[in-house]
């Protein structure tokens, strides 16, 4: 007997900066993965640049190692799918924008609907981006935006019809830490914890200074075990890149170094959330780290180096400038009336965060709306691209 059509089962591919080498972005995917199995039947498929990895953290039905694949051994892979999702995360910036929107292509060539899924966007200064991402972007189904910064940019770059959502990352739920993990770091609960995140440069953050706020860490982490007589935790997001290496490079600048640790462990993107309620504050730069500690109602000071995290900020009604224009002097200043009014800020997380999260939610709707037109379509092609597809992880 047939299946009914309102047995259908969806299938859903999800192309982004994934592959474990950033819990931010396993964080994303985490989330937009438990909101589509939460909604409907679906299988997914992650186009990842670690299929191995991504297979076995998201136990996904289909892990694609899309980036040693030409165009057209991604092609059948794109083909088969009732839906799109490009994103979510910061991936149109000049360097990556055509990387990620050559499946996007893909999928309109196919009469495959595309969600841009709250993603951020820029730096976009070079021409040639700035015109496919306004080309390719026209003709999908649905363009979110994380921030009111990203809308901005891509209208100017010409792109129309954009919903600011939320980072699906506000909706990742904790994962239990290991037995006896902050015993293994060195951590001791009886002491004041404060936690700390570094970002290395890049093209995706071309204004860092490295020497410049490897200095300004330093000096407010000294501050902080004087002032707080805290212990200092440093969070490496990307501890297989280079957070580890500019985190003990910040460390190996401090007077108190030997208050200082840099986490060893493997942990999971909901095991970080976990160890962020440990901590009494935070300071950091990635975007991720600030979302785990508001998600954790920690009070923190960022330091803004990107549009996407300035625009994390404006969310919550926070004022703080850019990394470049700050000295020590204002870094202190910041950390101490942020410690001295973090009542108030944790009033205003608890505020804020539950409405952010509801916007979150908005890009798992819209999606599930996507999906639900794709019933109608008709779409003889998918047999013959099932047919063809290559292996996965």
């Amino acid at each position: 007997m047939a299946k009914r059509e309102a047995d259908r089962v969806f299938k859903v591919g999800i192309s982004g900066s994934y592959g474990g080498l950033n819990l931010g972005d396993e964080a994303i995917l985490q989330s937009i993965v438990a909101q589509l199995r939460a909604a409907v039947p679906c299988e997914i498929s992650v186009f990842s640049r670690d299929a191995k990895d991504t297979a076995a953290r998201h136990k996904v039905e289909r892990s694609v190692a899309v980036r040693d694949l030409s165009r057209d051994e991604v092609r059948p892979e794109v083909a088969a799918l009732d839906l799109l999702i490009l994103g979510g995360g910061g991936i149109l910036y000049d360097d990556a924008a055509a990387v990620y929107l050559r499946e996007v292509s893909l999928a309109q060539e196919h009469h495959v609907p595309v969600l841009v899924y709250a993603v951020s966007a820029g730096p976009l200064h070079n021409e040639a981006a700035r015109t496919l991402v306004r080309d390719t972007l026209s003709g999908v189904a649905a363009v979110t935006v994380r921030e009111r910064r990203a809308r901005q940019l891509l209208e100017e770059v010409g792109v129309r019809d954009i919903e600011v959502t939320a980072d699906p990352a506000f909706l990742l739920e904790p994962d239990p830490l290991p037995a006896e993990a902050l015993q293994r770091e060195g951590l001791n609960e009886n002491r004041r914890l404060i936690g700390l995140s570094v970002r290395e440069p890049g093209s995706a953050a071309p204004d860092i200074d490295e020497t410049h706020y490897h200095g300004l860490l330093a000096n407010a982490a000294d501050y902080m075990v004087d002032r707080l007589e805290a212990d200092l935790v440093f969070v490496p997001m990307e501890p297989r890149q280079k957070d580890t290496q500019h985190s003990h490079a910040v460390v190996s600048r401090m007077a108190h170094a030997h208050r200082a640790t840099v986490l060893k462990g493997e942990y999971t993107s909901g095991q970080l959330l976990s160890l962020m309620s440990h901590f009494d504050f935070a300071v950091g730069m990635r975007l991720h780290f600030l979302i785990f500690a508001a998600l954790s109602r920690v009070p923190f000071v960022a330091l803004p180096y990107s549009s996407k995290v300035g625009g994390f900020l404006e969310d919550l009604e926070i004022a703080m400038p850019p990394l470049k224009q700050v000295n020590a002097g204002q870094l202190i200043a910041y950390i101490d009336r942020w410690w001295d009014l973090r009542r108030n800020l944790q009033a205003r997380l608890e505020k804020s965060v539950p409405e952010i999260q509801q916007r979150a939610r908005r890009t798992n709707e819209i999606a599930i709306r996507l999906l639900e037109e794709s019933r109608t379509r008709s779409r003889p092609a998918r047999r013959e691209a099932v047919a063809g597809r290559g292996s996965g992880a």
